[in-house]
């Protein structure tokens, strides 16, 4: 018979998180694959749990999946483990789930912590429908470009960010979905500085500027229902405008919002002709 793979959810950083079941698993597994094997022995060292562990991350999970699936096919339990909460949430692991389910290797859930629903449970705003985007680009074009295509969301929209990185993305949010539009930041949640703050992205963005230590959740509520579906177009066009040539700029708001190329071609030309629009890369 073949062996199962358990998908374990540990703590954020309360240790008080980590589930008895969890604990379990982890001791009775044959081999656990974390993905920093320093941080996670700290970790098990926590709980007593002398198991092996290999590390699989982004830059080796590809180079190690038939070794690990062998195991499985031959009847070993393995577990699999992120730094914190619950893996694959922005974190590697999914080859090594998706070649077990394919190899018919059973995959159990252990639930436990995730920084995506703590941060949600807690924002204060919208749950009933949102939109994960994990990590944005850490580019400031593509970051831009990226928030582009969602300024027409109205789903809550949830993203994880990095402290040294926080203050430039709210600009960003700012600069694409308004300074009014509401939003909450939650930082080192189950931790000893624990913090959340619902305000407007301006006011946020302010707040981040004077600098914001541990690692973040930006929840940010989705865009207005009531406005006119040209109105977004012109704005996401415009954002375009500024970082890409005016063809495709127009091009892919049109694929964004729905709205008639033709029609935005000609609100591209009108913003240029004012002087609104930036001159294009490409000198279109």
């Amino acid at each position: 018979m073949t062996g199962s793979l358990y998908v374990v959810a540990t703590p954020l950083g309360n240790l008080g998180d980590m589930s008895a079941r969890a604990i379990d698993t982890l001791r009775a597994v044959a081999l656990i694959c974390a993905e920093d094997t320093r941080h996670s022995h700290r970790l098990c060292a926590q709980f007593g749990i002398d198991t092996p562990l290999v590390s699989l991350h982004d830059f080796n999970e590809r180079e190690r999946l038939d070794g690990l699936l062998a195991r499985l096919v031959e009847g070993e339990n393995l577990a699999l483990i992120s730094d914190a909460g619950t893996p694959l949430i922005s974190d590697p692991g999914y080859r090594l789930v998706r070649a077990a389910r394919q190899a018919g290797v059973a995959v159990y859930a252990i639930p436990g912590p995730s920084a995506l629903t703590a941060a949600l449970s807690v924002a204060g705003i919208p749950t009933d429908r949102f939109v994960f985007e994990g990590f944005l680009p850490a580019q400031a074009a593509a970051r831009r470009a990226h928030l582009a295509t969602l300024a027409g969301e109205t789903r809550t929209l949830v993203f994880y960010e990095s402290p040294h990185r926080l203050s430039v993305c709210l600009a960003d949010m700012v600069d694409v979905f308004g300074a009014d539009r509401e939003a909450a930041v939650i930082r080192e949640i189950t931790k000893r500085f624990e913090e959340g703050r619902l305000e407007t992205l301006g006011s946020l963005h302010d707040w981040a500027a004077q600098g914001v230590r541990g690692e973040c959740v930006i929840v940010v509520g989705g865009a207005p229902q009531g406005r006119g579906r040209d109105e977004e177009a012109l704005r996401v066009l415009t954002l375009l405008l500024r970082e890409l040539p005016l063809r495709q700029a127009v091009s892919l708001a049109s694929h964004i919002t729905g709205v008639s190329r033709k029609g935005l071609y000609a609100q591209a030309l009108s913003l240029k002709d004012r002087g609104e629009a930036p001159a294009p890369p490409d000198g279109e």
